[in-house]
């Protein structure tokens, strides 16, 4: 702000008070702060915030986390030295402006024309040219024409230096806003912090520490959270989330702490009517907006409104915006699918967001009591196929990673956008299993059988163990009834000895004319040893998979010589399928179907389900759980804000936006002609001085001094300055 970068210099008090005011009202320190400003802003847009503490050690481990929660990374805005380094910038820019007001306005006002004749001569800007007329005429003429011309002109009549003899000296300036702006600039920097302090987490914090206001961390109904963890009606600023499902009203905030949550009270309960969702042919929303009706707790009066995203609704000094929307609640009716050997089917009913128990879920591995949580619906899913089922993310379009998002299209200039082939492939269903110890897996399941590429429905189970990693799926081929029951039931026979031997039995009886016994013999033994491997019923080497064609794999590694293992794999899996085909032909004679026929369709089928059943070996849970039904409630997020500081920071924007534009577009410009005695006539010199040397500030000299003096300017290197 000004040509210094020293502060405020205090000749009363200590040593270390004087350096103190002098270093807090100085450019230098301002500048710092700001630079500390402008980083933990870019570390608050980089890394998400006020997200649960599992997150960031999921994200960046348990140090890194630690680290962010004890500097307050993951609540930049809200941090204590966030709020403090403001705090030092508004009372830094404060004093920088009481310091050099009084000399800007001082400046403003005068027009400096006591300069001397030799100080004219040392200008950059200079020219000198005899007149016609007297000192005085020829000065009225030249200050009439430079008053025309728009400068502010003051004349002024003293003696020469030189000789006898009345000169006058004309003095005029131009553009003295390019001061005001550096004033408007350095006000709005106060007026915008002093913003951001009021609309920040300031005044809730003198709560916290003067009303003995503290966070909740636990749990249950919002009823019956206790008076120390709510916030005032009155309270003057806030800014929280509200949930509102369909049908459903609120009158209670959310403000997210470090430590837990505040409750914000409001003087109205805003009521969900509908909610109206547009998606783009990617799923991403294209439009959500909320039909709402405001409560007045006070009046009981009724507001219908409706919020859209950049178009909040307000009421009593309160804007409310549409943040994002969410499930309100829905109703689910799955169906358990056993994934192990004497789990049962079932049917289950749910809403999203609640839970319930599950126990004697078979005899398999994870059969112990269970818990069901019900996470998220979705109707909408558009998967990219263009690669495949593998580029199936399982993404929530209602959270963007702008960081994947911006990286994607950022880097090498070899990086190219990948084809896309956009589906969408119906419902999905999130939920967790949970065990007696705590821990638990999240599974996401497709209604609806999807066509990845090759001609053979699948059911994908995804299922990934921290929310960290992506979805990994298990494809369960689609019977000719659209169903897993096909799947299922091969599942429990590979299970059952008595049916994979009658199995063995078909596929011998039709590869085998029954006058060669021995041959047949040969190929019985080989059969039940490739489906019982295959099933899991022979113990595996520690570290090894306990079925599927991985051990079927171990096993001709342990058993034949390497040579042979082509051939004899070649022979071994054609054993296998055949066996696998006549235990399916046997599942479905016991359920009273038709026998599968000989076609593509068949074989497409066979083919995924002896993939499936290798991979469900290794399906974390018992059970799978099949989406049958759904009753959809959709919920709405919206950010409720009392946010005084909101025209202050208006007004600091708008004198932030004339300081620059005075600063960068009005030049100040000064101009004296000094006029002294020279025969019959005059002599006139004729200096310009201009706070920034341009092509457009000489171009004006030129035009000056040809103008008012009839003379050619002479510029020069200046010697010295006025």
């Amino acid at each position: 702000m000004s040509e210094t970068t020293q502060g405020v210099r205090v000749q009363s008090g200590s040593r270390a008070l004087r350096a103190g005011v002098e270093l807090l009202s100085s450019m230098r320190f301002a500048i710092a702060l700001l630079t500390v400003i402008c980083i933990a802003s870019v570390i608050g847009t980089v890394l998400k915030q006020h997200e649960p503490a599992v997150n960031y050690v999921n994200q960046f481990g348990p140090f890194w986390a630690e680290l962010f929660g004890a500097v307050q990374l993951n609540a930049v805005y809200s941090a204590w030295w966030f709020l403090l380094i403001l705090a030092f910038l508004v009372v830094s820019t404060s004093l920088c402006i009481a310091r050099n007001t009084p000399k800007f306005l001082s400046d403003i006002k005068a027009y400096k024309e006591n300069i001397r004749e030799q100080s004219l001569r040392a200008f950059h800007h200079k020219a000198e040219s005899p007149l016609a007329q007297t000192t005085e005429a020829e000065a009225r003429r030249i200050g009439g024409m430079l008053a025309s011309g728009g400068w502010k002109v003051r004349l002024q009549q003293r003696d020469t230096a030189a000789g006898p003899g009345t000169g006058w000296m004309v003095a005029a300036k131009a553009g003295a806003a390019n001061k005001i702006g550096y004033i408007a600039a350095h006000s709005a920097i106060v007026l915008v912090c002093v913003g951001g302090l009021l609309d920040g987490d300031l005044i809730v914090r003198a709560q916290m520490l003067l009303g003995g206001k503290t966070p909740y961390a636990g749990g249950g109904l919002i009823a019956e959270v206790k008076p120390e963890h709510r916030l005032s009606e009155r309270n003057p600023t806030f800014r929280g989330n509200l949930l509102v499902a369909e049908g459903t009203q609120s009158s209670t905030a959310i403000l997210n702490q470090s430590d837990g949550v505040l409750l914000q009270e409001l003087p109205f309960a805003v009521e969900l009517k509908k909610f109206i969702v547009e998606h783009y042919s990617t799923g991403m929303p294209k439009l959500f907006a909320s039909e709402i009706i405001i409560h007045d707790k006070a009046t009981g009066e009724k507001i219908p409104a409706r919020v859209e995203v950049n178009h909040p609704a307000s009421y009593k000094g309160i804007e409310i915006y549409q943040s994002s929307f969410d499930d309100g609640g829905s109703r689910l009716k799955l169906r358990a699918v056993p994934m192990v050997a004497g789990a049962k089917a079932f049917d289950v009913e749910g809403v999203v967001g609640s839970s319930t128990q599950l126990t004697n879920n078979g005899g398999g591995p994870g059969s112990d009591t269970l818990t069901l949580e019900f996470t998220a619906l979705r109707t909408i899913n558009v998967e990219n196929f263009a690669g495949g089922a593998e580029n199936l993310s399982g993404a929530d379009v209602r959270k963007v990673d702008l960081r994947e998002s911006v990286e994607s299209r950022l880097g090498a200039a070899n990086k190219t956008v990948t084809k896309k082939e956009l589906r969408n492939v119906g419902p999905s269903v999130s939920y967790k299993l949970r065990d007696a110890a705590g821990q638990a897996r999240e599974f996401h399941n497709y209604m609806l059988p999807v066509d990845t590429g090759d001609g053979t429905p699948v059911f994908l189970l995804g299922v990934r163990e921290t929310p960290s990693e992506p979805f990994r799926y298990l494809r369960v081929p689609a019977d000719d009834q659209g169903g897993m029951d096909g799947f299922v039931r091969m599942r429990a026979a590979l299970a059952d000895p008595a049916a994979r031997e009658k199995a063995v039995r078909r596929y011998v009886a039709q590869a085998i004319e029954p006058s060669r016994r021995e041959l047949a013999e040969q190929l019985s033994q080989s059969a039940s040893r490739a489906l019982a491997v295959f099933a899991g019923a022979l113990p595996a080497a520690q570290g090894k998979p306990a079925g599927g064609l991985q051990a079927i794999s171990d096993f001709m590694e342990a058993n034949v010589p390497e040579a042979e293992r082509s051939r004899a794999g070649e022979v071994l899996i054609r054993i296998l399928n055949g066996s696998l085909f006549e235990l399916a032909q046997l599942t479905r004679e016991n359920a009273g179907l038709k026998p599968l026929e000989q076609d593509d369709r068949t074989r497409g089928f066979m083919t995924q389900a002896v993939l499936s059943l290798s991979d469900a070996v290794m399906y974390p849970a018992p059970i799978a759980f099949e989406l049958k039904d759904f009753t959809q409630v959709q919920a709405s997020v919206f950010q409720v804000a009392r946010a005084p500081g909101k025209n202050i920071v208006y007004l600091g924007c708008a004198l932030l936006i004339l300081g620059v534009f005075a600063m960068l577009y009005i030049r100040e410009r000064r101009v004296w002609v000094w006029l002294s005695p020279q025969g019959q006539g005059s002599h006139a010199l004729m200096a310009l001085s201009t706070n920034r040397k341009t092509m457009d500030g000489d171009k004006e000299f030129v035009q000056l001094a040809q103008k008012l003096i009839g003379a050619q300017p002479q510029p020069q290197t200046p010697a010295g300055h006025a």
